[in-house]
């Protein structure tokens, strides 16, 4: 559109510069110097970055520059309303008693009132006894006389029961030396026989009772664990961690333990199945099965091979369920969930019994080689649970000692 009025116009048109290699090239490099100069330096953060060069990809300035735009205001903008009145005005504290009087500022326009940090005094409503209260019911005590109690429950009203300060300030030479546990033993023990004399009146139900001897006990043993050498912490700390092997270790056993009793249990489930089948329980299983299955499976010989195996081990799990030909060898084999520790287990004990590990496959070898390794296993297994329980009685009587040494 441009160039159509230019030419109306008869208005010279600028040359256009005709396109060489030297003019790509040249442009090319100007756009290589962009690049670099907008190029992040190796090892410097991404916010520094961002921080020295601009959007326009402008180096930074090597003197400091002040535009004069920035966050904070150079000059206060002051309106042209009148600042309110203050006076230095006197005021009392509500929470003294002694009347003193004491200077603060205060706005004119804002009327006298009451000191607010006066509702922080807080003050304990420590009871009282009268003399004949005290020598009903008070004077059992023989540690403490009257004007050792009087002087104790003066010095709670003047210190909010904060036995810490009591005990500091305790006259010692007037009254004996008394500890912060005897003052606390005989405050609540003035208190409880108080309200249990007033309880009928109030119905107060909950009277404390301050155990000293368990305080005394308590902050002895805080004495004694803050007193402890680094030597004593590092070997309670090995008792420790030797206390949780220990106990990972009996939690390990009953987990075997309560397998083996499965096993054991299972064995003898099989054996019950096994004597009890005689013809007279076969015909009485059944009538009872046809009475609850309509369609009943013929029971074949591998069947019958499978129910006289015991439930430790399965042999020959995989015999006859493909077509082709089986070997009645291959009844002896293991299973493959047998495991590699009870597979070495049981060719020791064949060798400690002298029993040839691969006896010839007949049908009565088999059935006989198989529950006799089978009973074998329950023997390995037997072993272990009672060396194991050898080791865990063993153990509890480490674990007493080693109790018995943390609580000395």
């Amino acid at each position: 559109m441009g160039d159509m009025f230019r030419e109306i116009l008869n208005i010279e048109q600028p040359p256009t510069p005709e396109l060489t290699k030297e003019s790509v090239m040249t442009k090319k490099k100007g756009l290589n110097e962009k690049t670099r100069m907008s190029r992040r330096p190796e090892g410097m953060h991404r916010e520094v970055f961002a921080l020295l060069y601009k959007d326009s990809k402008d180096a930074p300035p090597l003197l400091p520059t002040d535009s004069g735009l920035g966050y904070k205001q150079n000059k206060a903008r002051l309106g042209m309303k009148k600042v309110r009145k203050w006076e230095w005005t006197r005021f009392t504290n509500a929470a003294r008693s002694d009347g003193v009087q004491f200077c603060h500022w205060q706005r004119a326009s804002d009327e006298p009132k009451e000191y607010p940090f006066a509702k922080l005094n807080r003050q304990l409503s420590i009871p009282t006894y009268n003399l004949n209260e005290y020598n009903t019911h008070l004077r059992m005590n023989t540690k403490w006389n009257k004007s050792q109690t009087d002087y104790l429950f003066e010095l709670a009203q003047r210190f909010d029961t904060r036995f810490v300060i009591m005990a500091d300030r305790w006259d010692r030479d007037k009254y004996g030396i008394k500890t912060v546990e005897d003052l606390k033993e005989r405050y609540y023990e003035v208190i409880g026989t108080l309200q249990k004399i007033k309880q009928a009146a109030n119905n107060e139900k909950k009277i404390y009772v301050f155990d000293a001897e368990h305080e005394r006990k308590r902050k002895e043993q805080l004495k004694k664990l803050f007193d402890r050498t680094q030597a004593q912490i590092e070997e309670e700390t090995m008792l420790q961690n030797e206390m949780r092997k220990i106990e990972a270790r009996k939690k390990e056993r009953e987990k075997k333990t309560q397998d083996l009793q499965k096993l054991i249990s299972q064995a003898d489930k099989q054996d019950e199945q096994a004597t009890s089948t005689t013809p007279q329980a076969r015909k009485q299983e059944k009538k009872l099965n046809r009475k609850k299955v309509p369609v009943q499976q013929k029971i074949n010989k591998a069947d019958v091979m499978t129910t006289m195996e015991t439930a430790a081990i399965r042999f020959g799990e995989g015999v006859n369920k493909g077509t082709g030909i089986a070997m009645r060898s291959q009844k002896m084999k293991l299973p493959a969930n047998f495991g590699q520790k009870r597979t070495k287990a049981l060719e020791q004990i064949l060798a400690e019994f002298k029993v040839d590990p691969n006896p010839p496959a007949t049908e009565e070898i088999c059935t006989a080689f198989n529950d006799l390794r089978s009973d074998m296993i329950l023997l390995h297994e037997i072993r272990s649970t009672l060396s194991s329980s050898e080791f865990e009685l063993e153990t509890l009587k480490q674990v007493a000692e080693i109790k018995q040494e943390i609580a000395d």
